[in-house]
């Protein structure tokens, strides 16, 4: 099975111009480099999500779009969105550890260049006149003032620090990654949130008018009752009806007050509070996908580039231990001027300079540099393990995305119709029970059923459009649909296919 992911990996820069360098970079990287090079490893995954859907042209691919929750059109969500971004704690934490592998790249990066250091110093000794030598030339006092450049270069001839520079690149894009992993979790988050907190808004209408149409109940039971037509059970039966729905309401404002507290621990903002909204019915449904997806989309997803980085590091650095069998060479120099007067100090015959080699290898350490090979090596393992894990992952939570997007969307149409008969049972219930054909059991009995069904079909449509997010955030971001296609329109079922 071929690899959906083709797009190659990114590079990372050090941050500063190389062309002057290249004669150096040359010679440098003209030795071997030892060790595995990174190939991405193979995926068996179909190439697309619905086998026997037509395959789209490569030109109608839908691309991601980054803010899919805008969507939604909805203001408030947008403005909590821009909150969460710019406040939330947990993304300027991953913004800093992304930094610091950065950071942590170009530190590695250097070692591929010499180091200059400038040496400078007074030293002022006086020898004793105790020993052999002292004997011979007195307790004399010398003075020696020093300024020199000193140069350090490791050959590397088996790609050791190269290795360590691929490893260390791999790890901050790996960090790039992560970030926008926890960006991707948090706009979930965000915007689960808000569409659990504006469904709550709407149950607590639905509660609210179930509550006075209890209350009226109640008052034509309290009439009945006076006229002697009905009995004090069923007043008491209505009393009771009207309580479960109180309760009913303080629940949801409970549920309420949570929902908000949390959108303003994910915002940063601890004194948020968001305006109650009846528009629930009016936010419209994100297209749906095109019919044969292509699994190729997963590679937008950031938890995925983030474990091949991962993976990219680990192989790296069995190079890395792998270089500790062979000797490593290492270039000094010195170049600088010695003198016992300051004055002195840049004349001609005060000069020194000094150049050597140093040749490094270990014989014999009791299978220390093996155990090192074989540490990385298992790590290399876990973190490919782990690799196709998140890829095979990702693959079946698009899948459930757009299964429960499919069903939800014809189980909120089922609940739609069955509240409308809801509503005209309760309708002829309340006639047929004020004309006195009907006893209020049937009454009491229609008003529950509707309550229920208006609630079953808030939550569908809750569903249907928490469906739509757990498929954006499946997709690395979602999608955005080819030029000159239909477009999002606004109501209440409005979907494009």
């Amino acid at each position: 099975m071929r690899n959906p992911f083709s797009p190659p990996r990114r590079a990372l820069t050090l941050g500063f111009p190389l062309a002057p360098l290249a004669p150096l970079m040359a010679l440098v990287f003209s030795g071997c480099a030892i060790g595995p090079d990174y190939i991405r490893p193979e995926t068996a995954l179909p190439e697309r999500y619905d086998e026997g859907a037509e395959t789209l042209p490569a030109a109608e691919v839908p691309a991601v779009n980054p803010e899919w929750w805008t969507l939604f059109r909805d203001e408030e969500l947008n403005h909590l969105m821009e909150l969460a971004l710019a406040n939330n704690h947990d993304l300027k934490a991953a913004v800093a550890r992304m930094e610091a592998a950065e950071a942590a790249a170009r530190e590695a990066g250097s070692d591929i260049f010499p180091s200059v250091d400038l040496e400078g110093g007074s030293i002022r000794n006086r020898a004793s006149g105790k020993t052999a030598s002292g004997r011979q030339t007195g307790a004399a006092t010398t003075t020696n003032r020093r300024l020199a450049l000193n140069i350090g270069y490791e050959l590397d001839l088996w790609g050791r620090i190269r290795r360590l520079n691929e490893a260390a690149g791999a790890e901050a894009l790996a960090g790039r990654f992560g970030h926008d992993a926890l960006r991707l979790s948090l706009a979930g988050q965000i915007t689960s949130g808000y569409l659990t907190l504006r469904v709550l808004d709407a149950e607590l209408g639905t509660t609210a008018r179930m509550r006075e149409s209890h209350r009226q109940t109640l008052e034509i039971v309290r009439r009945r009752l006076d006229a002697g037509a009905s009995s004090a059970l069923e007043a008491a039966q209505a009393r009771a009806s009207l309580a479960a729905v109180d309760a009913q309401w303080n629940a949801l404002r409970r549920q309420r007050a949570l929902t908000e507290n949390l959108l303003a621990l994910l915002t940063g903002q601890p004194g948020l509070r968001v305006a109650e909204s009846a528009d629930f019915n009016d936010l419209p449904l994100p297209p749906l996908p095109p019919a044969g997806l292509p699994s190729s989309l997963l590679e937008a997803r950031p938890d995925i580039r983030e474990a091949e980085e991962r993976l990219a590091a680990a192989n790296a650095r069995i190079g890395v231990a792998k270089a500790a069998y062979f000797p490593s060479i290492s270039l000094t120099g010195l170049l600088g001027s010695e003198s016992a007067n300051i004055s002195d100090l840049f004349g001609g015959q005060a000069t020194i300079w000094s150049y050597g080699a140093t040749l490094f290898m270990p014989i014999f350490n009791w299978g220390r540099t093996g155990a090192r090979l074989d540490q990385v090596s298992a790590v290399q393992r876990e973190a490919l393990e782990n690799y196709l894990k998140t890829v095979e992952n990702a693959f079946r939570e698009v899948r459930d995305a757009l299964v429960s997007l499919r069903e939800y969307q014809a189980e909120a149409a089922a609940f739609a119709a069955q509240t409308e008969a809801a509503r005209e049972a309760w309708r002829i219930a309340g006639a047929r029970y004020e004309a006195g054909y009907s006893g209020f059991l049937e009454l009491l009995d229609s008003q529950r059923t509707l309550n229920a069904a208006e609630i079953q079909q808030q939550d569908a449509r809750r569903n249907h459009l928490a469906a739509a997010v757990d498929l954006f955030k499946a997709l690395g971001g979602g999608w955005r649909e080819a030029e000159g296609s239909a477009r999002v329109e606004s109501g209440p079922a409005t979907a494009v296919e």
